[in-house]
């Protein structure tokens, strides 16, 4: 058993894990000389490659002196924090990443406290050294600290490190090292981390960790063999968490981890991280075992969502002519199939018509599944995000939860950006200069008051600006927070949007349209530079007649409209509105299209606030 590693690569987002293993493959020889290989090879999501994150944990393996070591890419944003969770349970070590110049984050603080409360004694490493800005020996004693204020025990606190820059593909353990290669690294994981300590004698039992779909296998569940042996065709039962059948089969499938491949194999031996293909029921966290086990391997609980939107059915006038997936049907069980293999969301049929309610961890996370689906072909309308709240059992009163924000700033931006936290109930914690003078805050906000204030903050910051958030808890409710101050400009016709109409409608509101463009009744097409909303015609035309003008018309010069993603549209709709959602179109409509609907549903809204 010896023979066998199992690590997880932990770090916040883009301290540069992926880079790291790339660079890993590439130095245990796992891709030919000639072989060309897209950088950041784990990641093969189009979203990943696009925003340059990790969504999905990824397994591989390397070979390094006779010994396989599996490694698990995990994902760093907090929205993600589910794949964190499951993945720990996996290994048997890990190595944390930790940016020279950036520090611990929120997200090192996340995926820390969860390895050192699975017992794993990680091994630091100090990346990015090369960064000229860089300050390795400080960052070194802040993990040290964070170590220490997690409860870390005197042999999780007694770890080792390594300093390195995984885009040159070196690891040394001093400053001044020879900085040849990553072989320093691999040494350290064999010599540090224990192999699986796993009964071979046991009846065969795994825990389901990762499900994904493969077009050619199916369904693909990979997990940690916990004990026995899996041999290939071997009868097998799934067993949920309450240790309930859920299914009996074979294993028709049995793949192991080489390199970036999965390799059909005969037999894998207890401790091996495989994947398994050809069961139709079993998920996320069941376990899969031998005819003759008795009970269901202990699973690790994962934190619950604290944020939720409304899925529904797009009812607009131009529904159905983008998406081929528009009916309640489809979108239900492409919702019930992502909170399968994706534990931290949850999904639950609506009280309204047609409508999905779905929980998750963030905005982001939700709005890569939004994403993901209007690229397969869906339909949808979204709901402004709302928080989850809970009840507290001791004094019944309403609790909400609340985000840990870590905001890295210019001294001269930092009493802005105070200011507009405080105004959204945050609470400063922390205040200390970073160098550079920069400043670092550490508040306590609501997450109903950060829904949407990322693109003001950059704007209040002028781009320059980081802010990193993460769950810290429930507190008592905090009271109403201000939303949206301006109202909307709607749309009162259908059609296509005329240049000369949207020309007199500037002096109105900031546009979200240009001319051309199909615009319906109860759409909208603008922001108002007042607080209420107010219904406009985009379709008006310049009346035409027979007297010839002494001069020219001038030329009609409008301005650029402002172009929402996905995730601002959804962070500017009021409880009101909502996101229609197309493969070709992200639309801004109000709930009611019609006005007199509209008025009585205001009506209605004022007397149950009453």
């Amino acid at each position: 058993m010896s023979s066998l590693r199992n690590i997880a690569i932990i770090a916040h987002v883009d301290h540069g894990k992926t880079t790291l293993v790339d660079q890993l493959l590439r130095q245990a020889g796992a891709f030919r000389a000639n072989q060309q290989v897209a950088e950041r090879a784990l990641d093969r999501n189009d979203l990943e490659r696009e925003r340059g994150i990790t969504i999905l944990a990824k397994c591989t393996s390397v070979t390094w002196q006779d010994v396989r070591i599996n490694i698990v890419d995990t994902p760093g944003h907090a929205d993600f924090g589910g794949e964190v969770e499951r993945i720990l349970g996996m290994v048997d070590g890990a190595i944390v990443l930790v940016d020279a110049a950036e520090g611990c984050l929120p997200q090192t603080k996340f995926v820390l406290t969860k390895a050192l409360a699975r017992g794993l004694k990680p091994i630091v490493v100090v990346n990015k050294v090369d960064r000229p800005d860089a300050r390795p020996d400080t960052v070194l004693n802040e993990v040290f600290d964070l170590f220490a204020a997690l409860g870390a025990s005197d042999d999780q606190l007694d770890f080792p490190h390594l300093f390195a820059s995984g885009r040159q593909g070196w690891a040394d353990a001093a400053l001044d090292g020879p900085r040849q290669d990553l072989s320093p690294l691999f040494e350290l994981v064999l010599r540090h981390v224990p192999p699986p300590r796993c009964d071979a004698d046991k009846p065969f039992a795994m825990l389901a960790t990762i499900l994904e779909y493969d077009n050619y296998l199916g369904r693909v569940l990979t997990g940690r063999i916990e004990q026995g042996v899996a041999r290939l065709n071997m009868p097998v039962k799934i067993l949920n968490a309450e240790g309930g059948l859920v299914e009996t089969g074979r294993l028709t499938k049995l793949l192991a981890f080489r390199g970036l491949e999965r390799v059909p194999v005969e037999e894998a031996e207890a401790g091996d991280i495989i994947a398994v293909a050809g069961l139709a029921k079993g998920t996320v966290p069941d376990t899969l075992g031998a005819i003759e086990l008795a009970a269901p391997m202990p699973a690790q609980p994962v934190d619950p969502p604290t944020l939720a939107m409304t899925f529904s059915v797009n009812d607009s006038p131009y529904a159905g002519r983008d998406g081929k997936k528009v009916t309640s049907r489809q979108i239900r069980e492409r919702l019930l199939r992502e909170a399968e293999g994706n534990i931290a969301i949850r999904v639950r049929e609506s009280e309204q018509k047609d409508a999905f309610e779905v929980a998750g961890r963030g905005e982001l996370q939700l709005g890569v599944l939004i994403e993901t689906m209007r690229r397969e072909g869906f339909e949808l309308s979204i709901s402004r995000p709302r928080v989850l709240t809970r009840t507290d059992e001791a004094t019944g009163g309403k609790l909400e939860p609340i985000e840990e924000i870590l905001v890295d700033v210019d001294e001269g931006f930092s009493g802005v950006v105070v200011e507009k936290i405080s105004q959204r109930k945050g609470e400063l914690q922390d205040m200390r200069p970073s160098g550079g003078g920069k400043v670092r805050l550490t508040f306590y906000v609501p997450s109903r008051g950060m829904i949407g204030y990322h693109g003001e903050f950059l704007t209040d910051t002028r781009g320059t600006g980081v802010m990193n958030r993460l769950f810290h808890g429930w507190a008592p409710w905090k009271g109403t927070i201000e939303g949206r101050r301006n109202g909307v400009l709607i749309s009162n016709a259908d059609g296509e949007a005329v240049a000369y109409a949207l020309w007199y409608l500037e002096e109105r509101g900031p546009l979200f349209i240009g001319p051309g463009e199909k615009v319906y009744g109860g759409m909208i097409i603008g922001q108002h530079t007042r607080d209420n909303d107010l219904e406009v015609n985009p379709l008006k035309e310049k009346k035409l007649t027979n007297i010839r003008a002494a001069g020219k018309d001038d030329a009609i010069l409008l301005t650029p409209p402002r172009r929402m993603s996905l995730e601002q549209a959804l962070a500017y709709i009021a409880d009101d509105e909502l996101v229609e959602v197309t493969p070709t179109a992200v639309r801004l409509r109000k709930k009611e299209l019609d006005p007199n609907e509209r008025k009585k549903a205001a009506r209605r809204a004022e007397e149950e606030a009453a």
